[in-house]
């Protein structure tokens, strides 16, 4: 090539050109390669064979081996103190409470008032009651006279027996609504006086449910009464599992915060079916001159003949249901997995539960926890129960 050629104008203004460009691309390309070469290597440490040490999911459980059947001739139930009568107050009318007179805990006697509806209402139907029997018995006044004078003109012949009759109905008329007057006039001093609650005995108010100004309705419960009197042992038992025993033998009751003061018992009634929420039969036992420390409300602890012989006692934590029946979790030693037994409760109380059917002695069964555990799952034993 000749050097002519370089020479021509066009040429020496595509070089600078060309220079410009291929030095652009060098840039650019020097920019990209510093994350490309990360990229490779992170690529090349995804591809390791290695793969990194799965961690325990096993969830820990506390577990107890099942201990061996035991004696359970006699049971041991806790249950609350309870008056023998408890009467459940309400008002006779709807209307709003204006006022309440007495409290919760607080000692009443028989009349005393203890709460009030507004009474505006049964006040103008005792007005107009009262008005209605004033204009009955003038009216019966005036008819009465009115007869006396036909039967005096009667034998003179000054009347016919036809006025007398009538006469002789108007007396009778009046004296019906009279009658009627009377009987309105009874019942409306009875709404007015319904319009106080009293207390029927002498008692202890042990709940309420109503506040000034709320409007209640005819037989709704507002307070309970506890008379005095009597006091009652009520226990609430898994199964009724009484023996004839024991509902003629004494029943031995003791506080359960002072086991020293102690009282007999005698079997009231069993109800004839479970609660529907609780799942138990309430047993009520009546307490023979019981000690003055034993209160309303106090906790006891009642001791009576049993049905079952053998029983096996398992902390009440354990306790879990399987749909409507009692159950307790059982561990499989040599899977460790967890599966849900039903059992067939005796009794229960605060600490244990008494079981005669479901678990055999030497199985394992899981003692906290059990609302979080499913069928099925794997568990790992803490290292004390091991």
């Amino acid at each position: 090539m000749r050097l002519s050629h370089l020479r021509n104008p066009a040429m020496t203004d595509f070089i600078p050109c060309f220079a410009r460009q291929a030095l652009r691309h060098l840039t650019l390309f020097n920019a990209a390669v510093p994350p490309l070469f990360v990229v490779g290597i992170l690529i090349l440490a995804g591809c390791r064979d290695e793969k990194p040490a799965q961690r325990d999911t096993l969830r820990p459980v506390r577990t107890l081996t099942v201990p061996p059947f035991s004696s359970g001739g006699l049971m041991t139930q806790t249950g609350e103190l309870r008056a023998h009568e408890e009467i459940a107050l309400a008002f006779r009318l709807e209307g709003r409470v204006t006022a309440r007179t007495t409290d919760m805990g607080q000692h009443v006697t028989a009349g005393q008032v203890l709460a009030t509806l507004e009474s505006n209402a049964a006040q103008n139907q005792l007005s107009s009651a009262t008005a209605d029997l004033n204009s009955a018995r003038a009216s019966e006044r005036v008819a009465a006279l009115t007869l006396h004078r036909m039967k005096l003109l009667m034998p003179g012949g000054a009347i016919s027996r036809a006025q007398l009759d009538s006469a002789q109905g108007d007396w009778q008329v009046a004296v019906s609504r009279r009658q009627s007057s009377e009987a309105a006039l009874k019942n409306a001093r009875d709404n007015m006086a319904w319009t106080q609650l009293t207390a029927p005995r002498d008692g202890v108010i042990t709940s309420i449910n109503v506040q000034p100004g709320q409007v209640v309705s005819a037989a709704q419960t507002v307070m309970t009464l506890a008379a005095d009197g009597k006091r009652d042992a009520v226990f609430d038992l898994a199964e009724p599992t009484l023996t004839e025993k024991a509902t003629t033998t004494p029943i031995r009751i003791a506080l359960l915060s002072n086991p020293a003061l102690k009282a007999d018992g005698q079997f009231r009634d069993i109800s004839p079916q479970a609660d529907s929420q609780t799942r138990t039969w309430r047993l009520r036992v009546t307490l023979t001159n019981p000690p003055a420390d034993m209160a309303l409300g106090s906790t006891v602890l009642g001791t009576f003949p049993g049905k079952v012989d053998q029983v096996i006692a398992l902390p009440a934590s354990a306790l879990t249901r399987a749909g409507e029946r009692p159950a307790v979790f059982v561990v499989n030693s040599k899977t460790q997995q967890i599966q849900v037994r039903p059992i067939q409760l005796t009794r229960f109380d605060a600490q244990q539960i008494y079981l005669s059917a479901g678990v055999q002695p030497g199985e394992r069964v899981v003692t906290a926890g059990v609302k979080t555990l499913l069928p099925g799952e794997r568990v790992r034993l803490e290292e004390n129960d091991k």
